[in-house]
């Protein structure tokens, strides 16, 4: 699998990108990765009708979008893009706007990008790690940044559930949010010593809905939550995609300890 730095080259990162609205946000996002050969400019047009048609649930984290779509013949490759704002826009989000920093993501399939995404996850998780990106004043230094990402650490064990358990991580593709909802919940899950009792997937709407019986719960976005109604086991709203402490909360809720 590819490192995060591999898939975000240098000529993919731009900072001070003037934007009147999401739509030329994510265009901006689109364009580097058509200029770095990771897509073709229909992908970009299909980055914008995914929050045309699923709403800004792309806004995983305060200040934060992660623009991608399916995998399409538009994506040549799986490859990212860095986009951080001059000035903030709003996507429409309701606790999370406004947006400052755009990253697209355009995969080819749904494994090269998961190590890269884990990355992102943990390195957007950490206060100083996240000042310091917002602080850097060119795409190198982003780059050099974002190449340091290190390995998520191992917690103490704790007692975990009884029998193999699994949560569903879920969103409208399957490939970009809800992966970066899976890694953080990875995280937590092993600082409590629970990776092996609990198995994480990721997924899209269409199969959450089939799968929601093998599961203990769904974790996910207020908008597709709304979409997805009652699949018959709880689903759990997550706000912050990068924050453990959340993911932490909704976890021990869902077990109740």
């Amino acid at each position: 699998m590819a490192a995060l730095s591999d898939l975000l080259p240098v000529d993919a990162i731009r900072l001070d990108v003037a934007a009147d609205s999401w739509r030329e946000a994510v265009e901006a996002a689109g364009a580097l990765m058509v200029a770095t050969g990771a897509a073709t400019d229909a992908y970009t047009g299909e980055m914008v009708r995914n929050v045309e048609e699923n709403g800004p649930y792309i806004v995983i984290a305060p200040g934060f979008a992660l623009a991608h779509a399916r995998p399409s013949p538009a994506v040549l490759r799986t490859g990212m893009s860095w986009v951080r704002l001059a000035r903030p826009v709003a996507f429409g989000h309701e606790t999370n706007d406004p947006v400052g920093l755009v990253v697209g993501l355009a995969a080819k399939d749904a494994a090269e990008h998961t190590a890269a995404m884990g990355a992102l996850a943990r390195l957007l998780a950490d206060p100083e790690a996240e000042r310091a990106l917002r602080a850097a004043t060119g795409p190198d230094e982003v780059h050099a940044l974002l190449g340091g990402a290190a390995a998520p650490g191992a917690g103490a064990a704790a007692a975990g559930p009884a029998g193999q358990h699994k949560i569903l991580t879920v969103c409208g593709n399957g490939l970009g949010t809800s992966l970066f909802l899976k890694n953080t919940l990875e995280q937590v899950l092993t600082r409590w010593g629970w990776s092996r009792y609990v198995t994480v997937e990721a997924t899209d709407t269409i199969s959450a809905k089939g799968k929601a019986s093998e599961a203990v719960a769904i974790l996910t976005s207020g908008e597709i939550a709304k979409t997805l109604g009652d699949v018959g086991v709880p689903v759990r709203v997550i706000t912050d995609f990068t924050s453990t402490t959340e993911v932490d909360r909704v976890l021990r809720d869902t077990y109740d300890v």
